[in-house]
């Protein structure tokens, strides 16, 4: 077996201590997980003016305690025999058990419902929390690492796990042995989709939503193979274990999206970069790339929110009025009155659920 010095140590213990402070690391990754998610998730809705701050965090409100019910009952549900005769179990969270495609479904549902009351852009809204989520659960599955749980095969790899003798034993091998350090490989898997689709929204113009189903095709296809190392006790169907059927079945269902959502039927002109550019030349506006890449998302995701407005009820929606000329942005040899930024923001109609909202602005930071 490899020496503790060719090997990755496991904590000897799951909990953190600071100070007279003592957290449970278990639960102190998952916090930190959906920390750095709303972070990312805030900062791209913001760059884009899809919705403010004060939106992610209505949304999250809900969705985040409801991904966590969700990714409980999935746990459970799939392996009811180790809580059958324990149902107290059920509600120890911070021993682990949080499966991700219950959490990603009941949280997605309940977030699905706050976004809409708020008269929000879902696709762009999807658009934007797609590499937030491996980002959480990047850091997230570090919390498997404290627990000693989740390993996969014995290997004598220079990169194995090992952990304590006792787990080593409860798993049906002798003490000393090493293991796939699967959380390890869904970590850095997760890391790399994070950046991977935060490069492939930048370069690659796409309907609204359909990034966050390259999200799920692209998770699902490396937890299949991941989950076929895993040793841990699990359901098995065909010789595969219920997670990797899962996986199969979500990967397939996203590809069969990403193709469906292909090109932009619903809308007679796209917004590309090329696009952008052409207009800010005949403008003659001298764009940097990284201006012409938030202009273009700015555009797609205003097309986006119009997309569906001859469904919306506007019975009794006043008509906003033009007191003044709109100042000409394009020609400095033409100087007329322009209209007052706030000026305009406070005579604009409210949002209301199910009515009119007003369109995010378009505009460079300054």
């Amino acid at each position: 077996m490899m020496s503790l010095f060719a090997s990755i140590p496991s904590p000897s213990s799951g909990s953190i201590h600071i100070g007279p402070l003592k957290l449970n690391a278990y639960g102190l990754m998952i916090a930190l997980g959906i920390v750095a998610a709303m972070w990312l998730w805030t900062k791209r809705v913001e760059q884009r003016h899809v919705a403010t701050r004060d939106d992610v965090s209505a949304i999250s409100m809900w969705a985040v305690p409801a991904g966590i019910v969700g990714a409980r009952l999935y746990h459970v549900a799939t392996d009811w025999s180790r809580f059958s005769d324990d149902l107290p179990a059920i509600f120890k969270v911070w021993q682990g058990g949080l499966g991700i495609w219950g959490g990603i479904t009941l949280g997605f549902a309940a977030g699905l419902v706050v976004a809409k009351r708020r008269g929000l852009p879902i696709g762009a809204l999807m658009t934007c929390l797609a590499p937030a989520l491996p980002l959480a659960q990047s850091i997230g599955r570090w919390g498997n690492w404290f627990n000693q749980e989740l390993f996969g095969r014995p290997t004598t790899l220079p990169w194995a796990l090992r952990v304590s003798d006792l787990n080593a034993l409860a798993a049906g091998y002798p003490p000393g042995t090493t293991f796939h350090p699967t959380f390890l490989y869904e970590s850095i898997a997760s890391a790399l989709l994070c950046v991977g689709l935060i490069a492939l929204d930048k370069r690659v113009p796409m309907r609204a939503g359909r990034l966050f189903f390259f999200y799920t095709a692209g998770y699902s296809a490396y937890r299949f193979f991941i989950e076929g190392l895993r040793i841990d006790p699990a359901h098995h169907i065909g010789g595969w274990r219920l997670n990797q059927w899962v996986s199969l079945v979500v990967f397939v269902a996203s590809i069969a999206v990403i193709i469906a959502m292909r090109g932009d039927p619903e809308s007679k002109s796209k917004v590309t970069p090329d696009v952008v550019n052409k207009v800010a030349r005949l403008a003659r506006l001298d764009l940097s790339p990284d201006e012409v890449d938030r202009t273009t998302h700015q555009l797609s995701d205003m097309l986006e929110h119009f997309r569906d407005i001859d469904k919306l009820d506007l019975t009794d929606v006043v008509p906003m009025s033009q007191p003044h000329p709109l100042k000409n942005v394009l020609r400095s040899d033409e100087v007329v009155s322009g209209l007052d930024h706030q000026e305009v923001m406070d005579s604009a109609p409210a949002a209301e659920d199910g009515r009119f909202r007003v369109p995010p602005a378009i505009g460079f930071d300054v």
